[in-house]
């Protein structure tokens, strides 16, 4: 694959679901494999996945040279839906939203063998509550990073130190290190940024203690979690990791992935190409299993790192 073959980026796209206009980023593949649907993270928006000015390191110009069709929509109060943001806390409300979006996006093209998730961050919430609703009928698998159970120490520091005064600096650093990782253009966001709604925070209250233990049980799809080597919002370490894939129960397959290299904004750092072939390959086998029915790897898996001691 040449630059050449990655000059042809997503288009913008726009629909109305329920009154509520939703933005967003599509590319078409003619005769996809599979749909991709790919939610991005907090003050960001689906441009994320097209890291502007590196087209190397798209998630949407890899996917679909590779024969993926690829939606990114604005989650939420983001984009075009931001003025109805106050009218999006109930989560029913925003999983109809991104449901409706997904499928006017799509109109009555070709998915393939089904949809697979993937999802960043904040975007997370989205994606599992999307991955256990009985819309979701035929989705192959389920991408998460940039989340989990417990915050990194880091974060917790500056976290209690913003409570005490709410000027104090330090999160953007933590979303942003190393700098080496990260492209000089890129780092910092300017390029993908975009307001976050202020109902995001009651979304996300009890994401990680409550809310992600109790759907991850429900999720009956194959299941990849992904930790960047220098995350430092959520603890990566391999007992961590543990930890979050145990709590997918019902899933067939379970793989803990270790990105080398990579920090918290992962598909728009150096190593965003290589976090992204990975994540093709676990959907390609999700494609193949689902023609043949199973999936016959251990689970948990345990990839680019170390598992706990005692496993």
């Amino acid at each position: 694959m040449t630059l050449a073959d990655l000059r042809t980026g997503p288009e913008p796209v726009l629909a109305e679901v329920n009154g509520i206009p939703v933005s967003g980023l599509r590319a078409v593949a003619e005769a996809p494999r599979a749909v991709l649907v790919a939610m991005h993270g907090g003050a960001t928006s689906g441009r994320y996945f097209d890291c502007p000015g590196h087209p190397e390191l798209s998630l949407f110009r890899i996917a679909h040279r590779l024969g993926y069709t690829v939606v990114a929509p604005d989650r939420p109060g983001y984009g075009a839906s931001a003025p109805f943001a106050d009218d999006l806390i109930e989560p029913e409300r925003r999983l109809d939203l991104m449901f409706g979006a997904v499928d006017a996006f799509l109109g009555d093209r070709p998915r393939g063998a089904g949809t697979f998730l993937l999802a960043h961050s904040a975007g997370c919430e989205q994606a599992v509550r999307m991955a256990v609703d009985p819309r979701a009928d035929d989705l192959l698998g389920l991408e998460l990073s940039g989340t989990g159970r417990h915050p990194h120490p880091d974060f917790a520091r500056v976290f209690e130190a913003r409570l005490r005064d709410d000027r104090t600096p330090g999160v953007g650093e933590l979303l942003w290190s190393p700098a080496r990782i990260y492209p000089p253009d890129i780092r910092g966001g300017a390029t993908i940024g975009a307001p976050g709604p202020r109902m995001e925070a009651t979304a996300l209250r009890t994401w990680s203690s409550q809310d992600f233990p109790a759907l991850a049980a429900r999720v009956r799809v194959p299941v990849r979690f992904t930790a960047a080597e220098y995350e430092r919002v959520w603890r990566g370490d391999p007992e961590a990791l543990a930890e979050v894939g145990a709590l997918f129960t019902a899933a067939p397959r379970v793989v803990l992935n270790r990105q080398p290299n990579s920090g918290h904004n992962i598909s728009v750092g150096h190593t965003a190409a290589a976090y992204h072939l990975g994540v093709l390959a676990f959907l390609e086998e999700c494609v193949v299993a689902a023609v043949t029915g199973e999936f016959t790897g251990p689970t948990p898996q345990f990839d680019g790192g170390s598992a706990p001691s005692g496993r």
